[in-house]
């Protein structure tokens, strides 16, 4: 394997001039950069990226923990990251902590080992110790989709309070009045977030949400499964099922299936969290969709901004309903008449 001493061999040059045009030094000639460049495709020489991060103090490498790798809107959050930190120079070392707050810390520790540059986390709890002492450190931290609350970090998430709202007053329209949630983990900001924004949407309609309408899951398929077999073991089973994520809402599919009923005809169902398998479910899904391409490019921007010494902000973008089919249709309207139509029909039913 070529050496930087064979490049500057090869170019007539000295170590320190190859080593200042691969580091895009300005005080190299441009002779001297052509030849330097083309001894290095040559070669095939490929620089030393430890070397290099010993010399800078910088790894160009980025970390990501994400709460759980199998959920299909982490996997597009985490491929998003991946391809802007690529654009901007940066690779990225993922890390699954599988809705577990120990397996968190342990990527977290791990990646403060390998000396990355900064860290994206999505927050499996309320407060890690030692991601609370990364950021008194000065680790550059930015927080995606979920959040620690009180801790100087930037934020990049989705506000679905507008799409709750959305879907509460689309379930309404459509004639149903007892409405069940599956939270998600209360320790975490989106679950608690989900269910306060479900609650005050159903207050503004006047509608309650009882206890025994608000099952406890986590964020996990079997939850939304075990939640939604209670809700129908109830005197007065909800008309509607709102699962605080997709795989909860995939469970609450099979658990209505099981039983031998019909989405919608004996269960309503609405998630958060749209994902590409709800368009093939059957029913199609009704879901609330957030930005999360653009959240991961959003976040790996505002952390890029924090390393390379700019201020970054927080940034809030907005979740959107996408109706389908799984709450009901409504009834399709009758068609007005024109006096000539009214006067026709009448002629015709007395004929």
């Amino acid at each position: 394997m070529a050496s930087i001493k064979d490049v500057a061999a090869a170019a007539g040059v000295s170590v320190a001039t190859v080593s200042r045009v691969l580091n895009e030094h300005p005080s190299v000639s441009a002779d001297a950069r052509t030849r330097v460049l083309a001894a290095v495709a040559d070669l095939g020489y490929r620089p030393n990226a430890v070397a290099r991060s010993l010399r800078t103090d910088q790894t160009h490498t980025l970390g990501l923990v994400i709460s759980d790798v199998m959920n299909p809107y982490f996997t597009e959050l985490a491929r998003s990251v991946e391809e802007e930190a690529r654009a901007l120079g940066y690779s990225v070392i993922i890390g699954n902590a599988d809705e577990r707050p120990d397996l968190q810390d342990h990527h977290v520790r791990n990646l403060l080992d390998r000396r990355i540059d900064g860290l994206l986390v999505s927050p499996t709890d309320g407060g890690s110790p030692l991601m609370l002492d990364a950021v008194r450190a000065g680790t550059p931290m930015v927080f995606v989709d979920r959040w620690i609350p009180a801790v100087d970090v930037p934020v990049v998430r989705a506000d679905g309070r507008a799409a709750v709202r959305d879907l509460v007053a689309h379930l309404y329209g459509l004639g149903h009045r007892r409405l069940a949630i599956i939270a998600g983990p209360a320790a975490t900001t989106t679950g608690s977030e989900r269910v306060e924004a479900f609650r005050a949407a159903l207050a503004e309609y006047g509608l309650p949400l009882p206890d025994a309408y608000t099952g406890q899951g986590d964020f996990q398929a079997e939850s939304g499964r075990r939640v939604t077999e209670g809700f129908l073991d109830l005197p007065e089973p909800p008309e509607v099922v709102f699962a605080a994520d997709n795989l909860m809402a995939l469970g609450a599919l099979d658990a209505v299936r099981a039983r031998g009923l019909r989405v919608p005809d004996d269960l309503a169902l609405a998630a958060f969290d749209d994902i590409p398998w709800f368009v093939h479910t059957d029913p199609p899904v009704t879901a609330i969709a957030q930005p999360t391409g653009e959240l991961g490019r959003a976040a790996v921007r505002a952390l890029v901004d924090r390393i390379e010494g700019r201020t970054p902000t927080s940034v809030t973008l907005p979740a959107r309903l996408v109706v389908r089919r799984s709450c009901g249709e409504p009834p399709t309207p009758t068609p007005s008449l024109s006096p000539v139509q009214r006067s026709t029909s009448v002629q015709r039913s007395t004929s």
